[in-house]
């Protein structure tokens, strides 16, 4: 099994407290578990790749009640300092929710001979839910960590994370702790 981590949507316009679409404290509080992970996976030579809004000022999905955010090229769309990437890493701007969804992830991973993603990051409902199924639309095994994902509403997480779990593509798709992800190597 070889994997790689995507980070999803850990950037300021998400994690900022006065940002246009904050998460708020549950984005902050799992900041800690994701330098955590990404040590982890550094030592373990899995890699990173951080999956990031880049929307364009018109975007199709600003006519819900969604504020216009993550626009592509301002600071709003970077990843936040704590979690800064590094060389090496893979940068995947995407155009909507899901890290696969119109850009060249599965290419990349597929280079790397991965065959399972392990995710994590912010909105769990939104762009976490969206990369595992089209993962596993694609062909990969997924993991998603329960305590590295966030959302504006730790309920809407815990359905989510609920649903992940009673999923009848187990064992596909997984929904684990770290300490459990960490202590399968």
């Amino acid at each position: 099994m070889k994997q790689a981590l995507i980070v999803s949507d850990m950037l300021e316009d998400f994690l900022r407290l006065d940002g246009p679409l904050p998460v708020g404290e549950e984005g902050i509080r799992i900041i800690p578990n994701l330098q955590e992970l990404i040590r982890f996976c550094r030592k373990k030579a899995i890699p990173i790749v951080y999956s990031n809004d880049a929307l364009q000022p018109d975007c199709f999905i600003f006519q819900s009640r969604m504020n216009p955010h993550a626009i592509a090229g301002t600071p709003g769309a970077q990843v936040i300092r704590e979690l800064k990437p590094e060389t090496g890493d893979l940068i995947v701007d995407k155009p909507r929710f899901s890290a696969f969804f119109k850009t060249d992830l599965d290419n990349s991973l597929r280079e790397l001979g991965v065959d399972t993603v392990v995710i994590c990051g912010v909105s769990t409902e939104v762009c976490v839910l969206s990369t595992a199924y089209d993962a596993i639309c694609l062909d990969y095994h997924v993991i998603v960590l329960d305590d590295c994902c966030a959302s504006r509403f730790p309920e809407t997480r815990d359905r989510v994370l609920y649903l992940l779990r009673k999923t009848p593509l187990y064992p596909l798709l997984k929904v684990m702790s770290l300490a459990d992800f960490q202590k399968s190597f």
